[in-house]
């Protein structure tokens, strides 16, 4: 992993990183909690806004827009808090690191998804906080995995399951190969919460966006130039409002949100707490499409509130022996 060769290589900034991350790994409050399920509902609506840009406009150039926009949306806002937007030197690589981490990520989950059904890759990309803790587990200090943890994510994970799980065969053909890419991306977000973490300890949460975006964005729309050029674009008054909602609500108020929140708190209790995103996703897509909703919801929702009182209760025990 390039990032982690560079901290290596640094040995004051690797040592710098590990301290702060050491004692910027606190439990999160309630406050904190009801903020990151919002975050959560709102991301939940992401996957009903894209379905709804893709009617008027292709995945790859979607994602251009919706970064630019976060982009300016980010900026605007740093420009206006004065925060400094310059990069340092030592920045500059870790960055470019986590930048390559974000597209591979957001490019596998789009290939991967083309291959198997969303039901499928629903329950893939939500893997991600297995590997968020177990990169956690070796790379940040103090954020070890332990029994209730496992046990709670395993179980908020079923509860994901349970609820998509019927829908896990369709007419959709779906391959193996489809399966394994979405899972790669689960594992590369993973990657990409911890790295961001560990990078938020030296570089401003707003700076940090900023120039992921500002590289990330060539390729994008490079990307669509080159494979995306034959289709067709159009725009609707719902096109519009899904960009939007993609672009300032996603890329700009969520993503400030979650990675400010990431320099302060455990990386694994907190992600957590997205498990509810597929599940706010489904009731989403009720209220605004019409989908279905089962009765394996209900379930689905209790397991996976469950899981999240388990990772996030205190353990008196282990606080003692800390």
């Amino acid at each position: 992993m390039c990032i982690q060769q560079f901290l290596y290589n640094k040995n004051y900034l690797f040592d710098e990183i590990m301290r702060k991350s050491e004692t910027a790994n606190q439990q999160p409050d309630k406050k904190i909690i009801i903020l990151v399920i919002l975050l959560a509902l709102l991301w939940g609506g992401n996957s009903v806004s894209i379905k709804i840009g893709l009617q008027d406009i292709p995945p790859l150039a979607l994602a251009g827009f919706r970064f630019l926009l976060g982009l300016l949306a980010v900026g605007g806002w740093s420009v206006s808090q004065r925060i400094r937007i310059a990069l340092n030197p030592r920045e500059f690589l870790p960055l470019i690191c986590l930048s390559v981490i974000f597209l591979l990520q957001i490019i596998s989950l789009n290939i991967g998804t083309q291959f198997t059904n969303a039901s499928r890759s629903t329950i893939l990309i939500s893997t991600y906080p297995f590997f968020t803790a177990l990169f956690a587990h070796f790379w940040i200090p103090g954020d070890r995995l332990y029994f209730n943890k496992t046990v709670g994510i395993m179980l908020a994970f079923f509860g994901v399951l349970l609820t998509f799980g019927k829908n896990l065969q369709s007419e959709v053909q779906v391959s193996l190969f489809g399966d394994l890419v979405v899972l790669a991306s689960g594992c590369l977000l993973g990657l990409r919460v911890v790295a961001t973490k560990l990078l938020v300890q030296f570089i401003h949460p707003c700076r940090l966006l900023i120039w992921m975006m500002v590289f990330s964005l060539p390729c994008f729309f490079g990307l669509s130039f080159f494979l995306e050029s034959g289709v067709g674009y159009q725009l609707s008054v719902s096109g519009v409002v899904a960009i939007l909602y993609q672009g300032l609500v996603i890329a700009g108020f969520c993503f400030v949100s979650w990675t400010s929140v990431l320099k302060k708190y455990s990386p694994s209790k907190l992600v957590v707490l997205f498990f509810t995103t597929p599940l706010f996703g489904v009731l989403l897509s009720h209220l605004l499409l019409g989908d279905e909703v089962s009765p394996s919801l209900i379930l689905g929702v209790g397991l996976v509130a469950f899981g999240i009182y388990m990772v996030n209760k205190h353990d008196t025990r282990r606080a003692d022996k800390q």
